[in-house]
């Protein structure tokens, strides 16, 4: 039996469509407009002549550019509607995509998101949300890789301020002390003390190891992830250390700095963690003398 030359498993085919969904929300923070997006996108995909579509080698990619140039487009129309109006779910989708993503991303995150300029917003999507090649996400910004680099960075430097707030250091010591004896003694409870409701953990590992991917939402999902990161083992150590002039986690392994982590406290609770473990951002930490690490920006 011969399959059609554009023939995939069903399996392949319902994933393309949530991955572009997925990417649309992120970045517009609308379900309904995410469903239209991905809509658009395969319009533009079959807009092409046959032969144009058998020299792509990797579809799914391209559909996500197309996603990504239609959301930049969509975001940068004057007078565009912020979050908080209504928006009902396409009938495709029955409204569960919508619910699961909803639990995933804060009404708080996806606010704060809406703070950015569009060119911000896709950089720090695409970039430390979905983990797209650096290449990727300069073809779809439409800057060079560095000037992509330089958004994300300014992206996350606005999140952070919009969502921590001024703390004493004592504050911000007594914070990162009880997360890290939390995370040792793997005090679950103790752990969803110190998180806030709606906290959010973004892990960077550069697509060199195997961290998340996403973002982590909710203090129940996060405090998974830290117990499990953090989890007591042979030859890995958490202590307390400076990171980016406030108190953080640094954890190292075989006395090598495996992660940086920040926390970024408001009311007394954590509301956002970021977890470096890309080695190539680890670099000026492990290149001292043991013991004495440097700076990091997550």
């Amino acid at each position: 039996m011969e399959f059609a030359d554009e023939a995939l498993p069903i399996g392949e085919l319902v994933d393309e469509r949530r991955h572009l969904f997925d990417v649309a929300f992120w970045m517009l923070g609308s379900a309904g407009e995410a469903g239209t997006v991905a809509d658009e996108a395969y319009q533009q995909w079959y807009a092409l002549d046959r032969s144009e579509r058998e020299g792509i080698d990797e579809p799914r990619a391209w559909l996500s550019r197309a996603v990504g140039g239609i959301c930049l487009e969509r975001l940068a129309r004057p007078g565009r509607r912020r979050r908080g109006g209504p928006d009902a779910a396409p009938a495709d989708d029955g409204g569960e995509r919508r619910r699961m993503l909803e639990r995933e991303v804060s009404e708080v995150l996806l606010g704060a998101l809406d703070t950015l300029s569009p060119a911000e917003r896709a950089a720090f999507v695409l970039n430390d949300v979905f983990g797209m090649a650096p290449r990727t996400v300069a073809d779809i910004v439409g800057q060079s890789e560095p000037e992509c680099s330089e958004l994300a960075e300014r992206a996350r430097r606005s999140l952070r301020a919009r969502r921590g707030r001024p703390t004493s250091p004592q504050e911000q010591d007594a914070a990162a002390h009880a997360v890290r004896e939390a995370c040792a003694t793997q005090d679950a409870d103790r752990l969803l003390g110190l998180l806030a409701s709606d906290v959010t953990a973004f892990f960077d590992g550069g697509g060199k190891v195997r961290a998340q991917v996403r973002p982590v939402h909710g203090a129940d999902p996060v405090a998974r992830s830290l117990l499990t990161l953090l989890v007591p083992r042979a030859r890995t150590t958490v202590d307390s250390h400076s990171v980016n002039g406030r108190t953080g986690l640094v954890v190292r392994y075989d006395r090598r700095v495996a992660a940086v982590i920040s926390l970024d406290i408001a009311d007394r609770r954590v509301v956002q963690v970021w977890v470096v473990v890309n080695p190539d951002k680890l670099l000026p930490w492990n290149r001292g003398a043991p013991g004495r690490p440097r700076g990091v920006t997550p």
